[in-house]
Formats: C-alpha cells, structure tokens, sequence
C-alpha cells in the first residue's frame, strides 16, 4: 500500500515593493562641501573626506532633512536626543507613504494585513513605529507586529524571509515589512576616524514597504521559493554599531570585503545546488538551480559589490541595478536590497536571488521566482 503524498503548503509571494525617499536631493559633492569641516581639520583632512566620497559610487543622495541643518544638528550637547526624536517622526511619514503605496499596489487594504515587521538601525525607540502605524495607515488593532533593530542592512532580506515563514503556514494571511532607515542624522560630528568620514559618504535616506501574501491570493509578483540565513565566523568586528552617549557610532571594517570573498561564493552554490534540476551542469555564475537571471544584491559599497560578483563568479552586468541605486540613493542599509528589488524587472518563470549583508557579519539569501 503506497503512502499518501501529503499537500503542499501553497508558497508565499512577494506582491508589492514600495520605495520611497525623503524630498531633499543633493550631489555627492555638495554633500562633502558641507560636512567636511564637521569631520575633518582644514587641508589634507578636507581633500582626503572629498576622495573618499567620490570613491563610493555615490553620485546622489535623498536626506531627511535639507543639508543645511546638519551643522548645527548634530554638534553640541543633547545632539542624540535631538536626533533620536527626529527620527520618530520622519521615519513614521516615510513608512506611511510607502505603506499606503504597497497596498495599492497589491490591491488590498490596511485592514487586511494579519502581521506587520519593522525594521530599521539608524533610531530607537519605545513604542516603536510600527506602533504608530495602525491609527496612521488603518491597521487593524489586533495585528501581530515585530519590531527589529541590530539586523541592520541584511534586515530587508531577512523580513522576506520571516514573513514567508508565516504567510505560508497560513495561506490566508497577508504581511507587510517596512523598513526605514534615516542614516544621516547618526552623523558623528568630530569623530576623524577612516570609517566615519567613508560612511559620511555612502549611507543615505530611505524607506520600503514589502507586501507578502499566503496562497489563497492569486496573482502576479515574486513567489518565495527558499532561503537561509548565515553567521560568518570570526566577523563581528567588522560591521556595526558602537552605541554610547553621542548616539550610534559606525563600525566598518576595509576586510569586510575580504570576510565575503571567503564565504559567499561557497554559501551560494550550497543554497542554489538544492535547486538543480536534473540535467542541469550548474554553470551558471551561481552554481546550481535551474539558473539565476536576476542577482538582487545589497548595493553596501563598490568593493561589496565586487567581492560578491567575483565571490559567485557573476557575468558582467549581473549588478548594474544594485550599483544604479548604489549610484543614486547612497547605501540604504535595511531598505537598500529592497529598492533594487524594486527596480527588477523580469519574464514569469525567471528567477532572482536576494542577498542581504548586514552585522554579524550575517547573510540572507532568499530564491525568488517571478509568477
């Protein structure tokens, strides 16, 4: 007597990407025109911050508030407290605008969203958000939130996957992750360091809200197909916050480059040879699957960028959209995968991977198919 095959759970998709970005837009080197006396001593100081700045790949960032109030925001005492409630109240228009986007997009309503996740590493606060959004957007009282901070930059990648953990348990349910993060106003005025002054250049302003739904809601978008999560060994100094009395004060190590070269490649084909199909050799610049057409990465950096590519043996181009809002919005930590995500067309059959980098030092990969 045979065993009865047991159901499937129905996957969960990806239905809605929502980018949004604060007003105020500048170059790359108005930016560095203005924070190079708050960072640096006059002279070879000044001329290195400029260097720096350029060799980020930024050629325009979104910032939470006009340029000009930086100087005198982030000097002084109570600078933090300042900041921090800054924060609270930008972050809650920034995730009201792309919430209420998202669920146009998928053609729902506020009241239909079973779980909300937040996430964000640039301000703290209790309650959080996510709290606020319900009376802001329409939420219903009763919806399961969870806040999230310390992910930081993998946090995109890493919502996709928790809410497909639950939206596929429950075929019936709709989730929505939003992610804001604010990295200009934890700006460290007077702290000379390398990596404060590279920071300064890379890290901009930017929100996303990311519907998820169960199976029991038919329609087009990015159907989860898998994903897995790592702890690199030995990382943990090479990415992150020190948090103390002036706020959040950057960590970010020149081996980080280095600390993924070592691992992505070799994690990568493990995750992707779960999913070759018979016959199929895995050359395909990712090892394994039926192949890769589209490559989601977390735009951290150019030389994040190029560790990954040649980590994974990626064909030419196979960043252009992560350098395109690396380019064009700055390093937008937890949001930032998730605006090139946004940006990612592709025919339904096609799939993409999602890679996230954040503290730890952790990687997400999620296995996306476009349905």
């Amino acid at each position: 007597m045979s065993t009865p095959t047991p159901p499937t759970t129905p996957p969960a998709t990806v239905v809605a990407v929502e980018p949004v970005l604060p007003t105020h837009r500048y170059a790359q080197g108005d930016i560095a025109d203005v924070l190079a006396p708050l960072l640096t001593d006059p002279g070879p100081g000044r001329a290195l911050l400029h260097r720096l700045h350029a060799a980020t790949g930024v050629g325009t960032r979104h910032l939470a508030l006009p340029l000009e109030a930086y100087p005198g925001l982030v000097t002084g005492p109570g600078a933090f407290d300042t900041t921090n409630a800054l924060f609270a109240d930008l972050a809650l228009d920034l995730a009201e605008r792309a919430v209420k986007g998202a669920l146009a997009t998928a053609g729902l309503e506020p009241h239909d969203v079973d779980v909300l996740l937040f996430t964000t590493v640039t301000g703290v606060g209790a309650p959080s958000v996510d709290a606020l959004l319900p009376d802001r957007v329409g939420l219903r009282p009763d919806v399961l939130r969870w806040p999230g901070f310390g992910l930081g930059c993998v946090a995109g990648a890493s919502g996709l996957a928790l809410l497909e953990r639950f939206c596929a348990g429950r075929p019936g349910s709709v989730g929505l992750l939003v992610s804001v993060e604010l990295c200009s106003l934890t700006l460290q005025a007077g702290d000379r360091s390398v990596a404060n002054v590279v920071a300064s250049g890379l890290f901009g302003d930017g929100a996303t809200a990311v519907v998820v739904t169960g199976g029991d809601h038919p329609g087009p978008g990015w159907r989860v197909l898998d994903h897995t999560s790592r702890v690199l060994p030995d990382s943990a100094d090479a990415l992150g916050w020190r948090v103390g009395s002036s706020g959040l004060r950057i960590v970010l190590s020149a081996q980080l480059p280095q600390v993924l070269a070592r691992h992505v490649g070799h994690d990568l084909r493990a995750f992707l040879g779960r999913h070759r199909d018979d016959g199929d050799d895995g050359d395909d610049g990712g090892g394994g699957g039926r192949g890769v057409d589209r490559w989601v990465v977390h735009p951290g950096g150019p030389k994040v960028l190029d560790a990954v590519a040649a980590a994974a043996d990626l064909p030419a181009g196979a960043l252009d959209v992560s350098r395109e809002v690396l380019r064009e919005c700055g390093n937008l930590s937890s949001s930032a995968a998730l605006h090139v995500l946004a940006r990612t067309a592709a025919d339904p059959g096609q799939r993409a991977v999602v890679l996230g980098v954040g503290p730890g030092v952790s990687t997400q990969t999620v296995l996306l198919e476009r349905v």
